[in-house]
């Protein structure tokens, strides 16, 4: 993403929201075929959380079906690690913060994704630990 791409962040708490849950589901729709059918983000001083449902392709319900959830659930975090940046810029453009930590989880019964973001700046961790910014990154 190039400086010119970086929209200003909604303004709006729930625009925000809606900018996260949108931007996630946008992202899933685009490399596995068709999205999530639901989300919900929160988004809470250096936190943001979002939850998604549904979404796994017909090979990946195969799979489950088949008893094979455990390769369905570490093939969900491979992409999911590989989307980090992907993921990480949908975030930073709705707050308008840096993501500066990223944790993700899927669980298969219910069938949820949780996709975890902490953002600069925080109290959790020493200015000193902050890890460098990306040199793809817009300056915000």
């Amino acid at each position: 993403m190039s400086a010119n791409d970086v929209q200003a962040p909604p303004r709006v708490h729930g625009d925000v929201l809606t900018a996260i849950s949108d931007g996630m589901v946008a992202l899933l729709k685009e490399f596995y075929g068709h999205g999530p059918t639901r989300t919900k983000s929160y988004y809470a001083d250096d936190l943001v959380v979002c939850v998604l449902r549904g979404g796994f392709s017909r090979v990946e319900e195969t799979l489950l079906e088949g008893g094979r959830g455990t390769a369905v659930i570490q093939q969900r975090m491979e992409f999911q690690e590989l989307m980090r940046q992907r993921f990480e810029e949908v975030i930073e453009t709705a707050t308008g913060r840096r993501v500066i930590g990223f944790m993700s989880g899927n669980q298969q019964h219910p069938d949820m994704m949780c996709e975890v973001f902490i953002l600069a700046p925080t109290d959790l961790i020493d200015h000193d630990e902050i890890p460098p910014a990306r040199p793809d990154a817009a300056t915000r």
